[in-house]
């Protein structure tokens, strides 16, 4: 049964587990085993858990239990995932040794100053 993510900061593992159908002490062993899950300590010490991490879980659970995937096999896959998602950085075919494009750069980090501290200064 999936479970929809309620609209909420933080999470306990007691909800985490109710909301994955994921045993708290395998959360926790999946904690040791995938580094990308990486709850805070409350003030009480109590682990508290993001959207993202809660997430993470249904996705790894998916992996192992349905897709059944091996351990190293989810990992691998999640590493996969999280490459494809993000964002390219495109290489732009310039000389930038010329001084034209060097001087442009440099009024344009000039033009970023100037809107910084009035933006700093509110005036």
């Amino acid at each position: 049964m999936i479970r929809k993510i309620p609209d909420k900061l933080y999470f306990k593992i007691g909800e985490v587990s109710k909301i994955t159908g994921v045993k708290p002490y395998v959360l926790r062993y999946w904690e040791s085993e995938f580094k990308i899950i990486r709850p805070q300590k409350s003030s009480s010490k109590q682990r508290v858990y993001t959207k993202r991490d809660v997430e993470l879980i249904m996705e790894i659970k998916d992996l192992l239990y349905k897709e059944k995937f091996t351990l190293e096999g989810a990992k691998k896959k999640l590493k996969e995932i999280q490459n494809s998602k993000k964002p390219e950085v495109k290489q732009f075919d310039l000389p930038l040794d010329s001084k034209k494009h060097l001087k442009t750069l440099e009024n344009i980090k000039e033009e970023l100053i100037s809107i910084k501290k009035i933006l700093q200064t509110g005036a």
